[in-house]
This record gives C-alpha cells, sequence and structure tokens, in this order.
C-alpha cells in the first residue's frame, strides 16, 4: 500500500513538473537580443608559486538554432566581449538568415584567449513574424588525449 502511495506521489509529481514546463515555454517573439558567457580559457587546480592557478584555452562553437518550423529569423549580430566588457568582435558582418530548424555556427579557435574567462555574446535576433526563440548555446571544448574539457553555456534573454 505504501509503495503504491508513493509510486503515485511520484508520477503526479512528475505530471506537475510537465505541465510547469509547458506553461513556461518561451512566448513566440519577433526578435531579441540573447546574452550567451563564453569562456576561452578556465582558471583550475591549485595555485603556483606566484599565486596563479592553472589555466586551459578552450574552443567554443556557438550554435544558434532556428526552432521555429514555419518562420525563418534573421540573426542581425553577435557581438563578441572580453571579461572586462570591451568589445572584441562583430561575428556577423551582414545580417544572416537562418531557415526554419537549420542551425548558424560560429567559432572562436582555442589559440584566441583575448576574451578571457569572462567573455560574452550579446546576439540580437529578429524575424518578420511571431517565431519560437532560437535555442543559442556555446560549446566549449578542449579535447587533448590525455586530458579532455568539454562543456556546454546556454543564452538567455537580456531585458528591454
Amino acid at each position: 500500500m505504501l509503495v503504491r502511495a508513493l509510486a503515485a506521489s511520484f508520477f503526479l509529481s512528475l505530471a506537475a513538473l510537465a505541465g510547469d514546463a509547458r506553461a513556461q515555454a518561451p512566448a513566440r517573439s519577433i526578435g531579441e537580443t540573447l546574452y550567451l558567457p563564453i569562456y576561452s580559457h578556465i582558471w583550475h587546480g591549485d595555485l603556483d608559486r606566484g599565486g596563479e592557478p592553472q589555466k586551459t584555452l578552450l574552443s567554443v562553437s556557438v550554435s544558434i538554432r532556428n526552432t521555429d518550423p514555419a518562420v525563418p529569423i534573421v540573426v542581425a549580430s553577435a557581438r563578441y566581449y572580453d571579461s572586462s566588457g570591451k568589445p572584441l568582435k562583430e561575428y556577423v558582418a551582414s545580417p544572416r538568415t537562418i531557415a526554419p530548424m537549420a542551425t548558424y555556427e560560429l567559432f572562436i579557435p582555442r589559440s584566441d584567449d583575448t576574451g578571457g574567462s569572462g567573455a560574452n555574446f550579446l546576439i540580437t535576433w529578429r524575424s518578420q513574424a511571431p517565431a519560437s526563440p532560437p535555442v543559442v548555446e556555446g560549446v566549449h571544448a578542449n579535447l587533448p588525449a590525455s586530458r579532455s574539457v568539454l562543456f556546454t553555456t546556454s543564452a538567455r534573454p537580456v531585458p528591454r
């Protein structure tokens, strides 16, 4: 009896969570600006004799995915900033259309550590008709044979 009650409680909790996820689905929009945290390197390990931690450089693939099955979106800008907030580079020279369900990618090579551990992108997109917001992620990697690092970051809307 107790097992059935616990199982019922568990499934009701899952159903409530699923309902919350559907209720919080992002609203359709005609555009917004997104903030994406980027790490061109990470600090780790113990401090050396000079008081510095170890530094591992990372390459970053920025993936901008149009999640709308019918409406194209336009990426108007992808501005890259360093840890101090200094603009480094505009990655979209002219507006770039992303077809429904397509992906546009940007790449920062591992050798480019100018952004630092607090780098970021401001990505601005728009559409002619209300569209599902894109999914924008940074995939950070350093994959040598002896020790690999791989993680993602996700974009968030910047309040207007």
